[in-house]
């Protein structure tokens, strides 16, 4: 058994049960980003209009996110790469590399699986961007499926609580 870690990529899924329409909206709309991930979306066509909040993304839109629980200083640009109108959603995500959302069917329930690869090899994006985006990713998986299947938001909105797994 190798214990050799790919620290260029990872994978997290979640199981989800909601129809996969609202799923992908959750994540191409800007208003869904909002309601479950960050504290503002911005989605920029390529002609650089702000879309309206529920006009889907599509390949070439670029984003800027800030999250609940940072200032305003704390941000990421980046670009949708692909975006199928159904279960693929793909971005640049800065440094970080890329992520990539598919949405599976197993049985009757929804599986979200983020895959974020091109990590950067060196030892600080493996902990910022390996170790960091994933356990990131874990919570806001977790608190997508909250929302959809119980309308509890798990985030930490308050600036003034730092360090937070919430956050």
């Amino acid at each position: 058994m190798s214990t050799k870690n790919d620290w260029s990529r990872f994978v997290v899924r979640i199981n989800i049960r909601a129809p996969r329409s609202r799923i992908y909206e959750a994540w191409a709309t800007s208003s869904g980003m909002e309601w479950w991930f960050l504290r503002t979306c911005e989605y920029t066509d390529a002609g650089g209009r702000l879309l309206e909040p529920d006009i889907f993304a599509v390949k070439g839109t670029s984003y800027k996110f800030l999250w609940h629980g940072y200032p305003d200083e704390t941000f990421e640009f980046g670009e949708i790469m692909e975006a199928n109108g159904r279960d693929l959603f793909r971005f640049r995500f800065g440094k970080a590399g890329t992520c990539t959302v598919r949405i599976l069917l197993a049985g009757d329930e929804q599986i979200v699986e983020l895959e974020q690869g091109e990590i950067p090899l060196d030892e600080l994006s493996k902990m910022q961007y390996h170790v960091g985006c994933k356990t990131g990713w874990t919570f806001y998986l977790t608190n997508l499926k909250s929302l959809l299947e119980g309308g509890i938001d798990l985030r930490n909105k308050d600036i003034n609580l730092q360090d937070m797994l919430n956050a």
